[in-house]
């Protein structure tokens, strides 16, 4: 493994990572240079970091969750020997494709913040546009603060939240957007807000309030997984099922991301895996039960070429060459 170093900076509460690896091929994964103290309270933060460290890829991700962490336990330190510590602002912007981790990863920061004691609750309210926006005037500020108290005590998680800022100047769209700044000013001891879409989209979505940026430190970016990983994925999922997959349904699975992956704009990473995974459980099923009788054990768990999904389209000048192992 590349050798592989992390240059933190603080400034005006804003969270600065940079990331150098020597070997950037090769997949990251953050451990203590020490073990965690043995009590309930580590121990707890410890399992959440083992679900965030079993999730495949998310290098980046896994450092800056680390490093939020490292943050809030080294102020309480801090102010134990009675040094100052710097407020902290803890509202984010994940900005990724779909299927690419971002609400599981919402879920373990809500939970390790409550952990750390900055959130009460450390649940997630996850919504929408269409949750947050009425019908008529004074609709919109009303439905907002409802799911805000929901949310007190966690995290309010608002997916595709640019969709709040395209209806126009007369949209109730914006009356949300008003209504939660409002919120992250005299409610910020106890809610996160986590805004969440497209990475170009979110980025414009910024740009219409100028007061916004600085009200979200801490941006995230969520890359597409390679095939690999994607792999990696559908074995997991398969086997948390008690599924495996034989070789030659492994070369057609491998065959059928990289297709997809390359042919379509709208690929949703680790959302298509799941349901090519499911679909091929469904189609064992029929099989095995076209065969009479009750099968084998072996047969029980084992997903072969003809239960995955054909690809379709077919391969084309641009996998010339690719060798699918």
């Amino acid at each position: 493994m590349g050798e592989k170093t992390r240059r933190i900076t603080v400034n005006e509460s804003r969270i600065n990572i940079v990331f150098n690896s020597q070997n950037q091929g090769e997949p990251y994964v953050e451990q203590a240079e020490e073990p965690l103290p043995s009590n309930s309270h580590h121990e707890s933060v410890a399992d959440i970091f083992k679900e965030l460290d079993e999730m495949i890829g998310l290098d980046k991700v896994r450092d800056l969750v680390y490093e939020i962490y490292a943050l809030i336990q080294i102020n309480k330190f801090r102010a134990e020997e009675g040094l100052k510590s710097s407020k902290q602002v803890y509202h984010m912007i994940f900005k990724g494709n779909p299927g690419t981790g971002k609400t599981t990863v919402a879920r373990i920061i809500s939970r390790m913040l409550n952990r750390m004691g900055v959130l009460s609750k450390g649940h997630l309210v996850e919504v929408e546009r269409a949750d947050l926006v009425g019908e008529y005037i004074g609709h919109t500020a009303q439905k907002t603060r409802d799911l805000v108290k929901k949310a007190m005590g966690g995290v309010l998680f608002i997916d595709e939240a640019y969709s709040l800022a395209r209806g126009g100047e007369k949209d109730f769209g914006k009356e949300a957007i008003d209504c939660l700044v409002k919120v992250m000013e005299d409610r910020a001891d106890d809610v996160i807000i986590i805004l969440a879409g497209y990475p170009d989209e979110m980025d414009e979505f910024m740009q219409i309030n100028t007061g916004l940026p600085s009200r979200f430190p801490i941006q995230i970016n969520f890359e597409d997984y390679s095939v690999d990983e994607l792999m990696l994925i559908a074995l997991k999922m398969a086997s948390e099922k008690e599924y495996n997959l034989n070789s030659d349904a492994m070369d057609r699975l491998k065959e059928l991301i990289y297709l997809e992956k390359e042919s379509r704009l709208d690929f949703s990473n680790a959302r298509y895996v799941r349901n090519v995974i499911e679909k091929a459980i469904r189609t064992q099923a029929v099989r095995l039960m076209s065969l009479g009788g009750k099968p084998s054990k072996q047969k029980l768990t084992e997903i072969t070429f003809r239960d995955v999904p054909a690809a379709k389209t077919k391969l084309t000048d641009i996998t010339e060459g690719i060798h699918f192992n």
